[in-house]
């Protein structure tokens, strides 16, 4: 008899269920997980790519409405979801519940072939870029290893870095939650302080409010190209859902943290931004690679644009450890349901941590650190990949409400099926902007999905064929 898709997301469902992953992540974990994997450098850094897309400030608070809305009702879908199937996985789980086993592996396999390790690339390269901004780290700069290929100190110190930060997690969650918590808060506070520096300055003026940049790209498609940079700046509120299985009454937990969560962002997005307003004119952020270091720089000199520079690095520091740590369940889970080599669902004896999985993931992503130069382009390989996920996970709430109406819901997604059908239509928007805008990125990560299917194939006869007969 088939499983039923409930019955089939939840892992351990054997005769001999294996040892779970202990839920030891607190409300205050999980919300620290939300704010402090979203806010990295996009706050500080897509002013200026709004202003260029819209060119007032009143479409640019548009676009960062509109964004924050989209997000917020893609994390109260993820919400209903992840509260009634609060396991390891994520997306993966919803996924291979509502579509099958081949869905979910595709998308195990784009998140640990490329999306995750990309990720963690993109992250700890800009973090070396940023510090870089400091006289005293000019030296990550320069040539580490000669040869054909030379290897500069910043690739170096962006691989120690993930080491790093994947040894805490080796270490257990717990270690790695509450690393989470202190940075996140501190975090917060420095962006408060910038904003504070800003708006207490007598060299700001709320006229600036009021300016224009008349040679901004206008109309719809400047519009979708602002939003579209709202929507990298709050992406990553969804990797609290991979780490569920690790959070303490998950029914209350998971959607307090990931609408509370965003609700946070947003207002210190919001505020940031009309800090650097208050003292940038629409040219002057338009025309600045880096609107918030320009503005404290006006506002307090060489140390304030240097505090927006260790905020920065502070942000990206506190995003990679969310990432790893929420990267590492997705192959775990899959191997748990036979879906992947079975070391991937090995749990260290002693910290309780998926360590094959975190290993792995940190030598995938210390090659590409490695051997590739420009991290952009490779993380745009993902992009498709990325929104084609998030508007199927979208979708399959319809499928568990239409399956399995009577299932435990302890959070039912308000508005519905208004609102998740609104951010399948738009992530769906997004998905072609993206496509047409990277053409080639997009087919060539469309190729990279595809490559899962014959692997599919091969552990499906090897593991599950075997167990079965066993």
């Amino acid at each position: 008899m088939m499983n039923s898709p409930m019955s089939r997301a939840a892992p351990n469902s054997g005769p001999n269920p294996a040892p779970d992953l202990p839920r030891v992540l607190g409300s205050s974990h999980a919300t620290a997980i939300v704010v402090g994997t979203i806010i990295g450098s996009g706050i500080f850094l897509v002013p200026s790519e709004m202003m260029q897309a819209v060119g007032s400030s009143g479409l640019v608070y548009a676009a960062w409405i509109v964004g924050g809305l989209l997000s917020l009702f893609g994390a109260m879908t993820y919400a209903e979801l992840s509260s009634m199937m609060p396991y390891a996985g994520g997306e993966y789980v919803y996924l291979r519940g509502a579509y099958g086993d081949r869905i979910g592996f595709l998308y195990m396999w784009t998140w640990f072939a490329v999306a995750k390790p990309a990720s963690i690339a993109s992250v700890t390269s800009g973090l070396a870029r940023t510090l870089g901004i400091f006289a005293v780290f000019h030296w990550l700069d320069t040539v580490a290893i000669g040869g054909p290929l030379p290897v500069l100190w910043s690739q170096l110190f962006a691989i120690a870095v993930t080491w790093l930060i994947t040894g805490l997690n080796y270490l257990g969650i717990k270690k790695a939650g509450d690393f989470q918590v202190v940075f996140t808060v501190l975090k917060a506070l420095l962006i408060l302080v910038v904003a504070g520096f800003c708006f207490s300055s007598s060299l700001g003026s709320w006229s600036n409010f009021s300016t224009s940049l008349p040679q901004a790209t206008g109309g719809l498609s400047g519009f979708m190209i602002a939003l579209i940079a709202t929507l990298w700046a709050y992406d990553g509120w969804n990797d609290l859902t991979m780490v569920a299985g690790e959070v303490k009454r998950p029914e209350r937990n998971l959607p307090i943290a990931l609408i509370g969560g965003l609700f946070i962002v947003g207002a210190l997005f919001m505020a940031t931004n009309a800090a650097i307003q208050y003292i940038l004119p629409a040219a002057q952020i338009a025309a600045s690679p880096r609107p918030a270091v320009a503005a404290l720089r006006i506002v307090a000199g060489p140390s304030g644009a240097a505090l927006v520079a260790a905020g920065m690095a502070l942000s990206i520091f506190v995003t990679l450890n969310g990432t790893i740590m929420s990267g590492a369940r997705i192959p775990f889970a899959a191997a748990r349901d036979r879906l992947f080599f079975p070391p991937f669902a090995t749990i260290h004896p002693r910290f309780k941590s998926p360590s094959t999985s975190l290993l792995i993931q940190a030598l995938l992503s210390s090659v590409l650190l490695l051997l590739l130069g420009r991290f952009q382009q490779l993380f745009e390989l993902a992009v498709f990949a990325e929104w084609l996920f998030y508007m199927l996970t979208a979708t399959t709430v319809f499928v568990y409400r239409r399956r399995n109406p009577d299932a435990v819901r302890p959070y039912r997604v308000w508005g519905y099926p208004v609102l998740p059908a609104v951010f399948v239509l738009c992530s769906a928007a997004v998905l072609v902007s993206s496509f047409e805008g990277n053409l080639s990125g997009s087919l060539i990560g469309s190729g990279l999905i595809l490559l899962g299917l014959p692997l599919y194939e091969w552990i499906r006869r090897r593991y599950q064929t075997h167990a079965v007969s066993s």
